[in-house]
């Protein structure tokens, strides 16, 4: 089991385009935290970390007493979580630079191990999911954040990007992803022994000066040409929907809609559940 690499690429325009997703989206998995009830002291593992974004969000609810563990492949994306981490004198972040399937995860350990948009890009994801779950504590909880990739729209309808969709899809299928994961995970996570216990879907919205439209701006912009580039799809086709993009966000009354992500969360059976079932 070896995870692709990183479909959208390791570099400074990609690092900038996921902080901005990380302000955009930072709500929406915070909400998540505060349903699972993240706790100080906990153990925690971020799987993907990237620029550690969100690993720093999940220090600050664990507090001086917790452990984060980044694991991330790209030096890039961990060299700056890193320096932001020495910026703030903690000692309690761990860093890994590897994959699921590289790296090191001790098992019965981590209290929460989180995943966003990692698992849909990974070729074998019960394996993923198996190792994970073997890192988790008795107990312990696995949260996913990922796509179900319907609901993408721009209004109003009628022109080019109306293709937008099914070109990501194939995008993600490329290099062996899955941009519907979300909707495989219960069945997943049932033969890694999981336990479901949310299931949430997200959508959001706005209008062309909100955030996430311009998320969806700087998504669009950078990697349709990468689209061309893999012969995902054709020249005048990329031309069409960027132009149709272009005229929309010029337009005070066009409304963006994101596609679907969806929470899962999945529980590890304590020991002595496992004995009375």
């Amino acid at each position: 089991m070896e995870e692709r690499a990183y479909i959208f690429g390791t570099n400074k325009a990609e690092l900038e385009r996921l902080r901005f997703q990380h302000i955009v989206w930072r709500q929406v998995t915070e909400n998540l935290f505060d349903r699972i009830k993240v706790k100080e002291g906990w153990k925690c593992l971020d799987v993907g970390a990237g620029p550690g974004f969100v690993a720093i969000d999940i220090r600050n609810r664990i507090g001086n007493y917790g452990e984060v563990t980044a694991l991330e492949p790209s030096d890039l994306f961990l060299n700056h979580f890193k320096s932001e981490v020495s910026k703030m004198g903690w000692t309690n972040v761990k860093f890994v630079n590897g994959t699921v399937s590289q790296a090191f995860l001790p098992e019965n350990y981590y209290d929460f191990i989180f995943v966003r948009w990692v698992i849909s890009v990974v070729p074998f994801p019960q394996i993923f999911l198996n190792r994970l779950a073997a890192s988790l504590a008795p107990g312990g909880i696995l949260a996913i954040q990922d796509y179900a990739y319907e609901g993408l729209a721009l209004y109003p309808r009628g022109g080019a990007f109306e293709k937008m969709a099914d070109a990501v899809k194939k995008y993600y299928r490329s290099q062996g992803g899955d941009p519907y994961i979300a909707t495989k995970l219960p069945e997943l996570f049932k033969s890694a022994s999981l336990e479901m216990i949310d299931f949430k879907p997200n959508c959001l919205a706005g209008k062309n000066d909100s955030g996430i439209y311009e998320w969806g701006h700087r998504f669009f912009t950078l990697h349709i040409h990468r689209m061309v580039e893999k012969g995902i799809i054709m020249q005048k086709l990329a031309d069409d929907m960027l132009a149709d993009w272009q005229e929309h966000k010029r337009n005070p009354n066009s409304i963006f809609f994101s596609p679907i992500v969806v929470d899962v969360v999945g529980q590890k059976r304590k020991v002595s559940d496992r004995k009375s079932a």
